[in-house]
């Protein structure tokens, strides 16, 4: 792989996976929205990228960003990926992750066709679409549907990943692990009191995001195109999620700092969502090696490092997490 495209850049995923195909000398384009605001993370995570302003919803612009740059391999993480907001705008939900897809199918199998180039197309999808009823965990059954017919029917070296929820420093605040860690960060340095929450029942498979684009790099990489569950196999609690990131700001009692409010309870909530982590490490030799508690203890000591200097970003805070 020489070249690869890589949809919503400068995203949690987007970023490790950017510069880990760099790091393989691979050279990388990527694309962001042109409504973020995402100047700064680019300038902190990206350096060496191609970024290119594209929305999704341009079908035209992705079909032609496809045919001028030539990618040996598409890993489309871009689209929508708050499960709460895929119910307040469905139909945005599935024009960003399901039409867009079967653009990029398009427009890979086009470029097949005019060059004769091996490209590849690795799809990130979700562990929801198992059980899932909302709008984002539908529209990601629909894309894993136009994957599986692409590969089937037009030969196209085309696979999904269903992720399971993977953190890091660089996560969007408005996911519950970053709300969390955060706050624990404002709480030790006594800038609030109180963390509010809903369900702290749901069982997940949480892992390290700067792990899990390998295994997506790696499925680009196979002599047939395969789909995994990628995740570390390890069933959690939300609640302790909770424990982990206040014991690594070193509050032992966090229930006095907790609120729960059931306004922030999800419709058709998943209880529980563990991976199975046998088939991928069958198939690319890999397997998540970053436990919770130390994944937790690095997000809290960067969000700590944010709050004590200003800095929100920098490349420094993407370090593997250590052992706590």
């Amino acid at each position: 792989m020489k070249s690869a495209l890589v949809t919503g850049v400068a995203g949690q995923d987007g970023i490790y996976l950017a510069r880990r195909l760099q790091h393989e000398g691979v050279a990388v384009v990527g694309t962001v929205n042109p409504r973020s605001r995402a100047t700064e993370r680019e300038a902190a995570y990206l350096d060496g990228v191609d970024v290119v302003p594209l929305d999704l919803a341009d079908t035209e612009g992705l079909r032609g960003l496809v045919a001028s740059r030539a990618p040996d391999a598409v890993f489309n993480l871009a689209g929508m990926s708050s499960v709460a907001r895929s119910w307040e705008r469905p139909e945005e939900t599935f024009t960003l992750n399901t039409d867009a897809v079967q653009v990029l199918v398009d427009a890979l199998l086009a470029l097949r066709d005019r060059t004769g180039q091996d490209v590849r197309l690795v799809q990130a999808s979700t562990a929801e679409v198992v059980e899932g009823e909302s709008p984002y965990a539908r529209s990601k059954a629909a894309a894993e549907e136009t994957v599986r017919t692409a590969r089937e029917e037009s030969g196209l070296h085309a696979c999904f990943a269903r992720l399971h929820i993977h953190e890091s420093p660089v996560r969007g605040p408005q996911f519950v692990s970053r709300k969390i860690t955060s706050a624990v960060a404002e709480i030790v340095l006594g800038r609030r009191s109180v963390l509010t929450l809903g369900n702290l029942d749901v069982v997940r498979d949480w892992g390290f995001a700067g792990e899990y684009v390998e295994a997506l790099r790696l499925m680009a990489t196979t002599a047939e195109p395969v789909d995994l569950p990628v995740g570390t196999g390890v069933r959690h609690t939300l609640a302790e999620l909770v424990d982990a990131a206040f014991a690594a700001g070193g509050i032992d009692d966090p229930a006095r700092h907790l609120a729960q409010d059931p306004a922030l309870l999800r419709p058709a909530d998943i209880p529980e969502l563990v991976a199975d982590p046998g088939p991928a490490e069958r198939a690319l030799g890999w397997r998540a090696t970053v436990t919770l508690e130390d994944l937790l203890g690095h997000m809290v000591r960067v969000d700590l490092e944010r709050l004590r200097t200003g800095v929100a970003e920098s490349a420094a805070y993407l370090a593997v997490p250590a052992p706590i």
